[in-house]
């Protein structure tokens, strides 16, 4: 296979060894007694292996000729950004704070955006062995217990969509699941939760921390993550394909769609929710 959803098998196998190799190297650091925790002036935290993890992938991304903007070491002005047709959008380590506390919930995050919209998706979940991807045209999938040596030694991607379970691969539940941030769980959210679902409705609450938020829904383990709080782009880019190829949907708290590549990164509130869920509240 040449191309798949007319992304070059060269871009494909070097997102998903970039993501592998850049959680090898965030273990590493996770394991070190001094992981040189500092502030930005945003006052995120930032470890060593932010770093590390944003050097391999800009490595690996870099040789696919397509521009690469990431969290930590990108300041490409808008008047550039804007004329590009395409370009790799990253995360290299979300949810840093996970990361800090040591609760595993953390991911490598990378996502190729064509026309202000993501078009492909990987995110890597390094304690867990566990990847998720996908493109439009082939649906999501996660693989576990990544085998990393023997994916690395791969040249074709089509490897990774053969070894995947596709999803959903959970059936759903009778009781709504709306699963919600370890870290940013807002008075707003709650409300939103209640307006959407009817007043003493019945529903379970599931934390999660990163964009393993956004895989929950993907696969089936939740219905519905309303994120009524600040994120950025990179922050999800990844994700909404993996959700929107498992067949649900990634909007505005009005059914509007999310763009990417805005002047300003940072996102609107957004809703993620399943294919069922999406039509109970958006008629999507």
């Amino acid at each position: 296979m040449t191309q798949i959803n007319k992304i070059p098998d060269t871009s494909l196998i070097q997102a998903f060894h970039a993501s592998l190799r850049a959680g090898t190297a965030i273990l590493e650091v996770y394991d070190m007694d001094d992981r040189e925790i500092t502030v930005k002036e945003d006052h995120s935290p930032l470890t060593l292996a932010d770093r590390r993890a944003d050097s391999i992938i800009k490595e690996h991304l870099e040789t696919t000729g397509i521009p690469v903007f990431t969290e930590e070491s990108s300041s490409t002005p808008y008047e550039i950004r804007k004329t590009w047709k395409e370009y790799w959008l990253v995360d290299p380590l979300d949810g840093t704070k996970e990361f800090i506390k040591k609760n595993d919930e953390f991911t490598v995050n990378i996502a190729l955006i064509r026309e202000n919209r993501p078009v492909f998706g990987v995110i890597y979940l390094p304690v867990f062995r566990q990847l998720y991807f996908a493109t439009a045209e082939r649906g999501a999938f996660r693989l576990d217990k990544v085998d990393v040596n023997a994916m690395l030694r791969e040249k074709d991607p089509e490897i990774f969509f053969s070894q995947g379970t596709p999803l959903p691969d959970t059936p759903e539940s009778d009781r709504v699941r709306v699963v919600v941030s370890r870290s940013h769980l807002t008075p707003e959210t709650k409300d939103f939760i209640e307006e959407k679902l009817g007043p003493g409705a019945d529903y379970e609450m599931i934390s999660a921390g990163s964009s393993l938020k956004f895989c929950r829904v993907a696969e089936g383990k939740a219905d519905l993550y309303p994120r009524l709080a600040p994120t950025m782009e990179w922050d999800i880019a990844a994700a909404t394909v993996i959700v929107t190829a498992a067949g649900g949907s990634v909007t505005q708290p009005d059914g509007t769609p999310v763009l990417f590549n805005k002047e300003d990164l940072h996102n609107p509130w957004f809703v993620v929710a399943s294919r069922e869920m999406s039509r109970r509240i958006f008629n999507l």
